[in-house]
């Protein structure tokens, strides 16, 4: 599986999650804008071990969405939640969405 990507938040597929249950599924949540990329459908949970979400999809895909972006699928399957960074002169920062 490729990584799949929604604005600033990037899913890297992993082989199997482990943590802690987390009881939403808001991946990510705008600082700003208080926007969300969260799981609209689709059964998953959201785990988190070591200050990193892992999300876990059940069903075939479930469907990712966000107030400013495209909805995307995801397939069924394990996958680690991180934010994008990008690199300035100044160095590496997150990318703001």
């Amino acid at each position: 599986m490729q990584p799949i990507r929604q604005g600033d938040v990037i899913l890297l597929p992993v082989q199997q999650v482990e943590g802690q249950k987390i009881p939403h599924l808001t991946l990510a949540e705008g600082e700003v804008t208080g926007h969300k990329h969260r799981i609209t459908e689709g059964e998953a949970e959201l785990l988190e071990k070591d200050s990193t979400l892992y999300l876990r999809v059940f069903s075939d895909s479930a469907l990712l969405a966000h107030e400013e972006h495209k909805a995307i699928s995801i397939p069924q399957g394990d996958w680690m939640v991180k934010i994008q960074r990008e690199y300035e002169p100044e160095g590496w920062r997150y990318v703001a969405d």
